[in-house]
């Protein structure tokens, strides 16, 4: 554990140390080691940069996860708690090919949603984005498994006999009970979110629409022309990574609790 720790921490050391160097030390320095304090000004050379293209590209990265993230948590609840407390037929069908889209890569779909989107009008718009990102096989998964193990069946039949519906139950009673879960789907459906960089690449020509992901790619793409912009794809990226930790840091116990509940039975 602790060789995994330091093999997955060291960029991290990396980049938070050439962060505080200036662009010409970035190529003539030793990439674990101080050379000079130049981070006041590579933070302000990156929120400035293009008047203050970068913080546009982070509020993006925020609108598209926080939003898709929680659109997905919603779908994947609703529809997980479906496949798991409702009798109908092809439940088993539709499960098993929620299971399927589970392990086909996003990759492969990039090109068939460029395609459905165009054909739609909606490339280069905000929603090119969204959209896609709402849907979690995954998340549909996990809230299927939770919702059978969480929510018992005789409190939906009480809630039933004094007079509730399925929806009022589920909005009311039923999402409580599954919190844990949606924490845990909500979480990873952020944070493949962020990271997304193929499907904004194939959605987007507008830089002002960009991802942090994609703006970063953008400007070290153009490093050999303007070496200047070493240190801000490098200070950019340190500061990327901040909502990650943050949102890991604010969310680790009820993401803790989500991935045990469940793996046992009274």
């Amino acid at each position: 554990m602790f060789v995994a720790a330091v093999y997955f921490l060291l960029p991290v050391a990396w980049l938070a140390i050439s962060a505080t160097k200036s662009a010409s030390d970035l190529s003539t320095t030793f990439g674990l080691w101080f050379s000079g304090n130049h981070l006041g000004q590579n933070l302000h050379d990156t929120v400035t940069f293009g008047d203050g293209l970068y913080l546009r590209w982070l509020a993006n990265s925020a609108l598209y996860s926080v939003v898709g993230a929680a659109a997905a948590t919603l779908l994947s609840a609703m529809a997980g708690y479906a496949l798991a407390k409702f009798t109908f037929r092809g439940r088993g069908l539709t499960f098993s090919a929620i299971l399927a889209g589970v392990l086909v890569p996003p990759t492969a779909l990039a090109v068939p949603l460029f395609l459905m989107l165009a054909g739609a009008g909606m490339t280069n718009t905000v929603w090119s984005v969204l959209l896609p990102s709402t849907i979690s096989p995954f998340g549909v998964y996990l809230a299927r498994v939770y919702a059978a193990a969480s929510v018992p069946d005789e409190l939906l039949e009480a809630g039933r006999i004094d007079g509730a519906d399925d929806v009022r139950m589920f909005y009311t009673v039923s999402l409580r009970l599954m919190a844990p879960a949606l924490i845990t789907i909500f979480l990873f459906q952020f944070v493949a979110i962020w990271n997304n960089f193929l499907l904004p690449l194939v959605m987007l020509t507008s830089d002002r629409l960009y991802p942090v992901t994609l703006g970063l790619y953008t400007l070290n793409t153009q490093i050999t022309r303007d070496p200047d912009l070493k240190a801000i794809v490098v200070t950019g990226s340190l500061l990327s990574i901040i909502p990650l930790i943050l949102a890991f840091l604010a969310l680790q116990r009820f993401w803790r609790t989500g991935l045990a509940a469940g793996a046992v039975k009274d």
